[in-house]
C-alpha cells in the first residue's frame, strides 16, 4: 500500500480544508495517509513516505508561512529521491503577483530535494469551492498514478 504525508500551514482554516480534501481522496484511493500541521512536522519524515503533499498559505506580500520556515529550510537537507510530490494551497487574488507564491516555493524546494512532481501545483482563491474540490480530487488521483 502506498503511503502519503499531507502537511499543511493555515491561519484561516482554508489550507487545513484543502489538506482534508486531499487526504480524504487519497484514502479513498487506498493510500495510507498521515496529515499534520507544518510546525509539528519534521521535514525528514517525508523520506519515509511515497507521496509528499504540502498545503501552504502565502502571507502578506509573498511571504512563506512563518511557522513553516524551519520545515522549508530543512527540506534542503532531505533526500526525496524516488518520492512523488504535490503542492496545493490557498491564497487571495487581491495580492496579484504574490498570489500563492508559497505554493511555487515549496514545489521548488521539494523538486530540489529530489522528488518528482506528480501533479501540477494547485492554487485556490480563499476557501475551496465545489470546482476546487474536483480539482483537488484530480490532483490526488494524479499523485497516486505517478507513485505507482
Amino acid at each position: 500500500m502506498a503511503t502519503a504525508h499531507v502537511v499543511f500551514a493555515t491561519i484561516t482554516g482554508n489550507n487545513e480544508d484543502i489538506a482534508d480534501i486531499i487526504t480524504e481522496k487519497l484514502e479513498q484511493l487506498g493510500v495510507d495517509v498521515t496529515e499534520s500541521e507544518i510546525s509539528q512536522t519534521d521535514a525528514d519524515s517525508l523520506e519515509k513516505t511515497d507521496i509528499a503533499v504540502i498545503c501552504p498559505y502565502t502571507y502578506d506580500e509573498g511571504q512563506l508561512p512563518e511557522e513553516g520556515m524551519d520545515f522549508y529550510d530543512d527540506l534542503q537537507d532531505v533526500d526525496l529521491s524516488g518520492k512523488v510530490y504535490g503542492v496545493a494551497g490557498s491564497g487571495d487574488t487581491f495580492y496579484g503577483d504574490d498570489f500563492c507564491v508559497a505554493v511555487d516555493a515549496f514545489g521548488k524546494a521539494l523538486k530540489d530535494a529530489g522528488a518528482a512532481q506528480g501533479a501540477d501545483n494547485v492554487k485556490i482563491n480563499l476557501e475551496p469551492e465545489d470546482d476546487d474540490i474536483k480539482t483537488l480530487d484530480a490532483f490526488a488521483e494524479k499523485l497516486v498514478n505517478k507513485a505507482k
